[in-house]
């Protein structure tokens, strides 16, 4: 597999779909600071970083559901930047997605961070994807 952060969007939102509680994801570092990003901005319930039984590194995201409507907290996932083609954006013309209601995900130098967290950063960076 080449795009590995696709994958975990894309197992998001399998999960949504198919009104999972939890899902658990092959965790790596960039993943593990978009799952941060997701929780601390309410898209997700938990999360949890833990090792299974081959020994290898996993995710387990506890995903948010209203509890009246059963509707996810998450609507939209979009990969904006792939492997083959990279979208990078200066401070100047960093995204608002839905006019400010979602979050673009951004991997800056300094880290990766929220287009807000950029803007008030000053740096631009590879625009990972969108949530809303």
């Amino acid at each position: 597999m080449t795009d590995t952060i696709a994958d975990y969007l894309t197992r998001v939102r399998n999960a949504i779909k198919a009104k999972h509680r939890i899902v658990e994801i092959p965790s790596s570092n960039l993943k593990k600071e978009i799952t941060k990003i997701l929780f601390d901005k309410g898209y997700i319930l938990n999360y949890k970083f833990d090792v299974n039984d081959k020994n290898q590194a996993m995710i387990k995201i506890a995903l948010k559901y209203n509890p009246v409507t059963k509707q996810p907290a998450i609507r939209q996932l979009d990969r904006i930047s792939s492997p083959g083609l990279r979208k990078y954006t200066g401070v100047d013309t960093l995204p608002r997605v839905i006019n400010g209601l979602g979050i673009a995900i951004i991997s800056t130098s300094k880290g990766v961070m929220t287009d807000k967290e950029a803007r008030r950063e000053n740096v631009g960076g590879e625009v990972i994807c969108y949530v809303s």
